[in-house]
């Protein structure tokens, strides 16, 4: 039977530099001071106009830039960037989803122009926590005033669509700070909010510490309750839980992450990053230089690998329990021409039977009960 496969409608791209590094961050990033920015720009190109030509693209419904720091641009650089954009990915302005990451450091009014102009429409900026001696503690170059000021400056120049990530379960973090963050938090009155718990990752100063047993984590129970208080406190302020870790008002949840999370495919650019197409997953070449110099002689792919049927069905299921609404049957039929219990029956009804995961009108979700212990879910259904 010939397989075809739809045409992404979503796009990440990846722009790898950053002021510093953060001491928990393991993702692809580099200081910026002395890298050829404007050559890496040159090459995003290449790569644009190469994987269009390969794979046009259907109708675009979401662009999401991330990094790095995308914003450590110069608003020169950045208008150059986001005319690419507009080349090798049309789209319609008023439909659109154009989110872009940003540190509050690096978003003074000139740059936030040029973003609009450019037509990002939604910013999610990197806050991690509203309490200096943390901001400092983990690493970060803003501090609370620098938000406030973001903040203001995008809301000035019309920005309506705006998000923070927050983190918890950080070294010396308690509830009391947690409690304080969220005031403040909320104080903001934003469309969104993402609020991660602390992964301790290789490659980085938070993990080499762990190791020397020099990292002062919070206890198991210390977390879960500030993940509660965040769930209570966000719920309160009338925003929806809709993925384990995203809350929105209604209508503004994130419309390209849960392009991952429904599992659709999405054109993947620049250094380090992972793209999915006609069921096959790609990585880029991860450093500057070797990225710049690959897309010299054609598609800067270091790995690329066909995803079976039955991967590509273990992978819905475990990030499509991310979101609370769950995993419903009308997707997965459309996806496989199959049902849910066929292949997976055994493994919900024991989830079921432990309470942590219900059957929804449209297909699975988790229990109120099971949000807490997700992972444990996720893991079960990889084979």
């Amino acid at each position: 039977m010939l397989v075809t496969y739809a045409a992404p409608t979503a796009v990440y791209i990846h722009i790898p530099f950053c002021t510093n590094k953060c001491h928990y961050c393991d993702f692809n990033s580099y200081v910026l001071k002395g890298q050829p920015v404007m050559e890496y720009l040159d090459a995003l190109e290449r790569e644009m106009e190469l994987t269009v030509k390969n794979n046009p693209p259907a109708k675009v419904e979401t662009i999401f830039v991330g990094g790095g720091t995308p914003t450590v641009l110069l608003p020169d650089q950045m208008e150059r960037f986001l005319r690419m954009v507009r080349t090798y990915f049309p789209a319609d302005a008023a439909e659109v989803e154009f989110s872009m990451e940003a540190n509050p450091g690096t978003t003074d009014e000139d740059k936030l122009a040029v973003m609009k102009e450019g037509g990002v429409n939604r910013i999610s900026f990197g806050v991690q926590s509203f309490n200096n001696d943390l901001l400092s503690a983990i690493g970060r170059i803003h501090n609370t005033d620098d938000v406030h000021r973001s903040i203001e400056n995008a809301k000035k120049l019309g920005f309506n669509n705006l998000s923070i990530d927050l983190m918890f379960g950080l070294p010396k973090q308690t509830v009391e700070i947690m409690q304080a963050t969220l005031d403040e938090a909320l104080s903001l009155d934003l469309q969104h909010y993402s609020i991660y718990s602390l992964k301790v990752e290789e490659n980085t100063l938070f993990h080499t510490l762990f190791n020397k047993n020099q990292l002062p984590l919070p206890s198991e129970d210390e977390e879960v309750d500030m993940y509660e208080l965040i769930m209570k406190r966000l719920e309160a302020a009338g925003y929806k839980q809709y993925e384990i870790s995203n809350f929105a008002k209604p209508g503004r949840e994130s419309r390209h992450n849960t392009m991952y999370w429904r599992n659709r495919s999405y054109y993947g650019l620049g250094a380090g990053a992972h793209g999915y197409m006609n069921r096959q997953r790609h990585v880029n070449v991860k450093g500057i230089q070797p990225y710049i110099d690959a897309t010299k002689v054609g598609l800067p792919i270091t790995e690329q690998f066909e995803v079976t049927r039955q991967e590509a069905m273990e992978d819905f299921m475990m990030v499509g329990l991310r979101l609370l609404e769950g995993v419903r049957n009308v997707d997965f039929q459309e996806q496989f021409g199959d049902t849910i219990e066929a292949h997976f029956g055994e493994t919900i009804k024991g989830w079921e039977q432990k309470k942590l995961l219900e059957q929804t009108p449209d297909g699975y979700r988790l229990s109120k009960h099971g949000i807490l212990l997700g992972n444990e879910v996720f893991a079960s259904f990889l084979t």
